[in-house]
């Protein structure tokens, strides 16, 4: 910054300064030569070279600064989002997220250019240029610091008014920004549904209040603050060329005059681009408060301040007096008991509603419980680093995630450090091969974004694939297998059951016949254990399991009665 501003002062105001005094000489001496003119032309040359280096320098200094700012704030602005806790992804688009994280480091460069540049570059220089001026007269330094006071109270409160209208036009870009994703996100769903025209529809109505939103910060600059500075601008130029003529002019001449237009000059022309200036540091500064923004509520699920270390053959399982419950909602959990002894294997069936995939959840601590224990070996999870907690674990959801990247990479994403051969093997055991030797890469074929190139089965294959590779000591499958065919399921029925040999298993199901091995079923109703016993025992018991069991319809549950809750 330092030497931006130093650029400037010789290309404004030592320049025109050397230029003066030469135009003084002439103006008194009329007897001029080329050895008495010399002196100034080799200064004013040598000041330019001088300045223009120092500009270089200071640009090479600035790209440095720039890139290494905005790689910072990348990394900051991910660190922050990972931070967050699932609630708070589930409130936000993502597309809008994108484009407020991407804009709070990318603004970051033109932050900075335009204080380098416009504002310490041009301030600074003209404190400079304020010292000279006083040196030919004090009342020319107090005339334009007087004018400049002026437009500044004036345009105070329009830049006040601007800012709120700025903030309207932002809100409006992150919302066109969160429905293209959406949009996008969802594209099969719209075709299917023939919402093209809809769907576009709603896009060209955000984008239309987006542009009116934005005009109305831009007409708002350019016909309120631009017309009051416009004005001030041309007076203050006035003024000081009237205070050089009859103040400076006497005593030193042409030389101030010339002086002093140039340099009330140069000020005014920071008067002209004041908008510019404050529309940029404006645009910067919305978009990077924009982002910071959703950082002033904290996550709810964090760290503890001095985690408990992880104790070695943790896989014991506890809820204990647990209380939960969703935002918005009726209390879900009420003093809910459950143990799941090492090693074994727990069904988790039920209605729609009932709480199954909503204890997976909170084991995995994504959200966290209201009152009471969940306890792992002994330990409360509360007490443990997330990362910890979630090294024990393997989860497999109903509806996998996976990322744009190779199936390679898909599957590897539960233990990055494993070999090549331990990610065939864990493909073979989830039966993945089967597909994934036919693609036109094989395991190097890219999936799509979100696995779109992949049927719903195969995902589940990967997803499967992953909990195999992860090797933890307790599985939480959430339909697991509910994607695949009948023979396919069979197969992967054999690969888990050798997965769970020797671990602790939570597996959530519809479909029953998949859980009916299961050393104990569980059986939830609108977050309370009605029952819980061996397939054989229930069906005995010839109660809520039994008739569960009497109403599936093709191996499927019969969800029809009203007021389900979705879990």
């Amino acid at each position: 910054m330092l030497l931006s501003a130093l650029g400037n002062i010789g290309i404004n105001y030592i320049a025109p300064l050397m230029v003066a005094k030469l135009v003084g000489e002439i103006a008194e001496d009329k007897d001029v030569t080329v050895g008495s003119t010399l002196p100034y032309v080799l200064g004013f040359v040598g000041v330019l070279l001088f300045a223009e280096g120092l500009w270089r320098i200071a640009l090479h200094c600035l790209n440095r600064l720039d890139a290494l700012g905005i790689e910072h704030l990348y990394v900051i602005g991910m660190d922050e989002l990972f931070a967050k806790d699932a609630a708070f992804f589930h409130d936000n688009f993502a597309g809008s997220l994108t484009k407020r994280v991407l804009s709070f480091a990318s603004r970051f460069e033109q932050f900075v250019d335009t204080l380098t540049f416009q504002i310490v570059g041009m301030f600074v220089p003209l404190t400079f240029g304020a010292v000279v001026l006083w040196r030919y007269e004090p009342l020319l330094v107090v005339g334009l610091l007087t004018m400049i006071t002026v437009t500044g109270v004036c345009v105070a409160p329009l830049i006040r008014r601007r800012q709120a209208l700025v903030d309207e036009r932002e809100e409006a870009i992150a919302r066109v920004s969160g429905h293209v994703a959406d949009s996008l996100m969802n594209m099969d769903t719209v075709r299917a549904f023939a919402a093209e025209r809809r769907e576009a529809a709603e896009h060209r109505s955000r984008v239309a209040l987006s542009r009116r939103l934005t005009l109305r910060s831009w007409d708002y600059g350019n016909l309120r603050i631009d017309t009051l500075v416009a004005p001030m601008s041309v007076l203050t130029n006035a003024l000081g060329l009237l205070l050089a003529v009859t103040l400076g002019g006497g005593s030193h001449g042409v030389e101030a005059i010339v002086v002093a237009f140039t340099y009330y000059s140069n000020a005014t022309r920071i008067m002209f681009e004041f908008n510019q200036i404050y529309r940029r540091l404006e645009s910067s500064m919305t978009e990077a408060a924009q982002f910071t923004e959703l950082l002033l509520t904290p996550p709810t699920v964090v760290d503890p301040a001095a985690p408990e270390p992880l104790l070695p053959g943790a896989a014991h399982v506890r809820f204990e007096k647990v209380d939960f419950t969703h935002a918005g909602g009726r209390p879900l959990f009420e003093g809910l008991d459950l143990e799941v002894s090492a090693g074994s294997k727990i069904g988790l069936v039920g209605r729609s509603g009932g709480g199954k995939t909503t204890l997976t959840r909170l084991l995995l601590r994504m959200t966290d419980i209201d009152s009471g224990r969940i306890l792992i070996g002994g330990q409360d999870i509360s007490r443990l680093r997330q990362a910890d907690l979630r090294g024990l674990i393997a989860y497999v959801p109903q509806d996998p995630a996976m990322f744009h990247r190779t199936l390679r990479d898909n599957i590897a994403f539960a233990r990055p450090d494993a070999t090549d051969a331990e990610i065939r093997r864990a493909a073979e055991a989830a039966h993945v091969t089967e597909f994934a030797d036919a693609l036109p890469h094989g395991f190097d074929t890219m999936v799509g974004e979100r696995g779109i190139k992949l049927s719903g089965g195969q995902r589940q294959r990967v997803a499967l694939a992953r909990a195999i590779l992860r090797d933890a000591p307790i599985l939480l499958l959430d339909e697991a297998t509910s994607a695949l065919d009948s023979e396919s399921e069979i197969l992967v029925q054999e690969a888990l059951w050798r997965l769970m040999d020797g671990r602790t298993a939570l597996v959530v199901a519809h479909r029953l016949s998949t859980v009916a091995s299961m050393d104990r079923l569980v059986v939830l109703d609108r977050g309370r254990i009605v029952e819980q016993g061996s397939h054989d025992e229930l069906l005995a018991a010839q109660g809520a399991y039994a008739k569960l069991w009497q109403h599936q319809s093709g191996g499927f549950l019969d969800d029809s009665p009203a007021g389900a809750e979705v879990t």
